[in-house]
């Protein structure tokens, strides 16, 4: 089974996740990311990426490593990447979407882990990753964006009195869903 699955990621690539969100999906995901960002001042990062590269898999192989540390691993490596980790409030969120093994990885920088809850992250997930089960990515993206945002919108909210303004329509992260 472990061989099957480890086939199926070099089976899909970006054309996959393409094909499936569309560009009216990935248009729409983009405009709620921008609307969520009016409303608070941190930063949500959409990643969504077909399969896990050919070194995570190679190490599913020789190592046995759980597909589910993987993707973790890999959303880890993303949010540097993405430089999510680098907002000026330090309040950047990074949704890492793995649609091949139905996962979603939520990744927040340290300004914004207090004020989620373990148990609240855990939950979300679990609910978003049955949409993916059931082929619904854009639903579950869309919830893990309403989710962020609201965590977002009442720690970080646009006119805060903490003195933080959100509303940039610039952003300092892509609103667009980034397809790797």
């Amino acid at each position: 089974m472990s061989l099957l699955r480890a086939l199926r990621h070099l089976w899909l690539d970006s054309g996959d996740v393409h094909r499936a969100l569309g560009r009216e999906a990935l248009d729409r995901l983009a405009a709620q990311v921008r609307d969520s960002e009016r409303r608070h001042s941190g930063e949500i990062c959409v990643c969504v990426e077909a399969s896990l590269p050919l070194r995570y898999l190679w190490r599913h192989v020789r190592h046995r490593t759980a597909f589910a540390d993987l993707a973790h691993e890999r959303a880890l490596e993303l949010f540097a990447e993405q430089r999510v980790w680098d907002t000026e409030h330090n309040n950047g969120v990074l949704i890492y979407v793995l649609p091949v093994e139905h996962r979603i990885e939520l990744i927040a920088d340290r300004g914004v882990v207090p004020h989620g809850g373990a148990t609240h992250w855990q939950a979300l997930m679990r609910d978003i990753s049955t949409r993916f089960a059931g082929g619904r990515l854009e639903d579950g993206i869309s919830q893990a964006v309403d989710a962020i945002g609201g965590v977002l919108q009442s720690r970080f909210p646009a006119l805060g009195t903490d003195g933080l303004t959100g509303g940039n329509e610039e952003g300092e992260l892509p609103d667009r869903p980034v397809i790797l």
